[in-house]
This record gives C-alpha cells, structure tokens and sequence, in this order.
C-alpha cells in the first residue's frame, strides 16, 4: 500500500468512526427510554440479537461478492475475533446499562468516557508507541470531556466504580477490534460479536428478568433504533474504522460521542449551550484534530489490508 493510499483509506475509516460518535451520541435518549419498559439484560439481549439479524443479509451478499477461495487464517482469526470481541463487549454494555439507572447522566457519560485514558495505557503496554501530540491530546480531551459532561455533585458512589469498570471494558473492546480488524470481513466480524454477546445475555434475562411479550412491543421504537442502528450500523462501522486507524486515535474519535450527544439536544430537542459545554466542545475537537496531526511516516506502511475486505 502506497502513501497516498494509506492516506485515502484512514480518511474514510476516521469519516466511519465519525458517524458511529455521531449514532452514539444520538442514541441515550433511546436507552433511557427502552429501560421504562424492559430491565438491563433484556434490552441488551435484544439490541444484540436484532443488530446480529440486521446484519446477516449484508454478510451474505458480501460473500457472494468474495472470491471464492479458502483462507483457514482468515476464518480463525474471524472467529477468534468475534468471540473475543462479543465477550468483552457483553460486559461493558451490562455494566453500563445496569449503572444508568442509577447515576446522573452528566456523570455517567464523562466516567464512560474514560476509556479515552485508559485506551492509550492498553496501548502502551502492547507495545504501541505514543507521540507527544498524542500525550497532549489526551489531557486537552479529559478536561473537555469534564467539562461537557460533569455538572453535578462531586460525590462518588458505588455506581460510579463500576461506571470506571465498563470504561475499561469500552477500551479494551477498541483494543481487541484492532487486533483481529485487519484481514477479516467487517460485517462478519460485527455480526458474530453480536451473537456472542446475544447468547451470553440470553440466560442472565430468563433468570433474572423474566420479560413480557407486552412490555417489549410497548418499548419496541428504542429498542429497535438501538438494535438496527446503534448495535448493527454503528458498531459495524466501528470495525471498518479501525482497519487503518491507531486503537488511541479511534478512542479520541469515539468520545466525541459526548459532543454530539449535546448538539443533538441543541439541534433536535431546542436545548441550549452554556459557556462551558462550548468550551468542552472546543477542547474535545481540539484533542481530536492534534492527534491526528501528521508525523513521519516509514517507508512501508505498518497497515496490511487485505485488498478483498476494503
């Protein structure tokens, strides 16, 4: 792969990554709104299995479109990958969804968020090398993120702790994504860590939740939007992201989530921003354009993509 393609692949993986923050940001109003009528485990049972169903068409014309050879690494690492992912990604959504019915949202969305520290740590000590702009970067996001997001008391409750936990689950899923992203189908990828995730849920909801056929159809209109779109779209567009993009600098994309979730209640719901939420938004931005900031490139590029998944 030469320069200038390296170049054009990483700015359409930055423009998916983009659009994920841009769904997930949108999408909180649905999951607070989905918990009115089902518990923690049936929602995330649901929005796994729906966003896995949602996908297998797409995964079957892509198939078609391959060509048709064998490729056991492939397979393994697909497999690997997508099981390793939807364990991970199963922890970090029961987690978070049992702790916003109990913590504020402000709150809840800057200690998520966290994952922008601790990906850069996982990082470090698989060996990734960290620029300084880089450095910088991720303390100009945590002062943004703070100051977008945490308005209220500065007590800490236990909820908070676990908040933290499924921070480090969120950051640890963007570092399993990029280590088997590379020579595997996306879509394939997404679908089988959703179906992972589905079945690790399934039996937590029969046991401890017992849902009714009543109480999902009264819910059906979030619990869909985060299924098809969050779930299925969003998280497959994730994966695409993070075929030519550094795990660190996929996180500083990702928490702009944050951002989004404010200008979309500016823009859908006629909420205003204070002087504060601006200058979180200025900062975040900020952090995201400097770690993107170009350094010397090698020769060869580190970035193998296989030419049949891009």
């Amino acid at each position: 792969m030469t320069k200038r393609e390296y170049y054009k692949m990483r700015i359409y993986c930055n423009l998916a990554l983009i659009a994920m923050a841009v769904i997930s940001g949108l999408s909180f109003v649905a999951q607070k709104l989905g918990m009115l009528y089902i518990g923690p485990f049936t929602f995330n049972t649901l929005r796994c299995f729906i966003g896995c169903i949602c996908l297998i068409p797409s995964a079957f014309i892509m198939k078609s479109l391959e060509p048709r050879r064998k490729n056991r690494h492939n397979i393994k690492n697909l497999l690997k990958g997508g099981f390793w992912a939807g364990v991970v990604i199963f922890i970090a959504f029961t987690i978070n969804q049992y702790c916003m019915i109990y913590a504020p949202a402000g709150k809840a969305g800057f200690i998520t968020s966290l994952y922008i520290l601790f990906v850069p740590i996982l990082a470090v000590f698989m060996k990734h090398k960290l620029h300084n702009n880089v450095k910088i970067s991720i303390i100009i996001a945590i002062i943004g993120l703070y100051l977008l997001c945490f308005e209220g008391s500065a007590r800490y409750e236990l909820e908070d702790l676990f908040l933290l936990i499924s921070a480090f689950f969120f950051a640890l899923h963007i570092m399993v994504v990029n280590k088997y992203t590379k020579n595997t189908n996306v879509i394939k990828l997404s679908c089988l860590q959703f179906l992972v995730a589905g079945m690790l849920s399934l039996p937590f909801t029969l046991i401890f939740e017992h849902p009714e056929i009543t109480s999902i159809l009264a819910g059906w209109k979030p619990v869909l939007f985060i299924g098809i779109i969050v779930t299925g779209v969003g998280y497959t567009l994730q994966i695409f992201g993070q075929k030519a993009t550094k795990p660190v600098v996929a996180a500083f994309i990702l928490s702009s989530e944050a951002v989004f979730a404010v200008l979309g209640g500016m823009l859908l719901l006629g909420e205003t921003l204070s002087i504060r939420e601006i200058a979180g938004c200025i900062m975040m931005f900020t952090a995201i354009i400097l770690a993107q900031s170009p350094y010397k490139l090698k020769k060869k590029i580190s970035y193998k993509i296989n030419p049949q998944y891009q």
